[in-house]
């Protein structure tokens, strides 16, 4: 793995808290009505309960089905965002074509059982007709610098989806240093993932603008070597239109406007779709 970072010209800058802290300071800049649309319009709904049920399920999709025609003004959301047993129910009940169906899969949010059986979830998922599967990397293996395994493991997983898009969950607030949030990046990415992504929502702290400022500078530099687009997603504690622009700012000045599409930038954010609605339709609008 030093050789990858060395590869990759990868070096950590000094002073990345004022960095961010300055970008998010000035992220009031992108708020307007047309960057609330397209915020909403990168948002990954999930359902991701313990209690979760069918039922529960299906009213998502019929909140999700309804935003068009309840408000004609806006977007789409990205994708619903369940767990394995739920992905036939969202794929039967989405009637909004440009949702896409996503499901958590290879024993989140640990990670923790076997490979075939990780393997054998991931393809069970798209079985179902998941277009999305997110996972999280082997966290023990990569604090005990077990770098190959938990590459190894990726890369699999992504062979046994085919064309079907693969998040990698990098769970930041485990990883206590930005090297490591940088060399985990570069795992994930050289391992095949089309996302990487901050967190499971699960582990405290979730998503941070620090660490999503590291991994936009890993795609950056894996793409600059590779020529290969990897996708970037913030996802856990994101509840207001304040931290989706904060995030939003990141992307766009760290990756580019190229970066701003749902192909390469998503947010995981329940909480925040009604705060997205209230920012563009200027009244409190509960649909979520």
């Amino acid at each position: 793995m030093e050789n990858y970072m060395e590869y990759y010209n990868l070096e950590l800058e000094e002073h990345i808290e004022q960095k961010v802290k300055i970008i998010a300071t000035h992220s009031h800049q992108y708020a307007t009505e047309d960057n609330l649309k397209f915020l909403f319009r990168i948002l990954d709904l999930t359902s991701l309960n313990t209690e979760d049920n069918h039922s529960d399920v299906s009213v998502l999709c019929d909140k999700v089905n309804t935003v068009n025609s309840d408000y004609p003004d806006l977007p789409s959301v990205a994708a619903i965002c369940v767990y394995p047993p739920f992905v036939k129910n969202v794929k039967e009940n989405l009637t909004d074509n440009n949702v896409r169906v996503a499901a958590v899969g290879a024993n989140f949010p640990s990670a923790q059982t076997f490979l075939n059986i990780k393997i054998a979830e991931c393809k069970e998922i798209v079985n179902h007709g998941a277009d999305e599967v997110d996972i999280v990397l082997s966290v023990g293996r990569l604090l005990n610098n077990e770098y190959d395994e938990v590459l190894r493991e990726i890369k699999e997983i992504k062979e046994a989806i085919g064309n079907k898009k693969l998040k990698v969950i990098l769970e930041t607030g485990l990883l206590n240093d930005y090297n490591i949030i940088q060399l985990a990046s570069i795992v994930a990415m050289e391992a095949g993932a089309d996302f990487i992504k901050t967190s499971t929502g699960k582990v405290q702290p979730a998503a941070t603008y620090d660490a999503v400022y590291v991994m936009c500078k890993a795609i950056k530099a894996f793409y600059g070597k590779t020529g290969k687009m990897v996708g970037i997603k913030p996802a856990g504690g994101i509840s207001t239109v304040e931290d989706a622009l904060s995030y939003y700012a990141v992307v766009k000045e760290v990756l580019g406007e190229h970066w701003l599409n749902s192909s390469l930038f998503r947010i995981g954010a329940s909480r925040l779709a009604n705060d997205l609605m209230s920012g563009i339709l200027g009244k409190e609008t509960v649909h979520f």
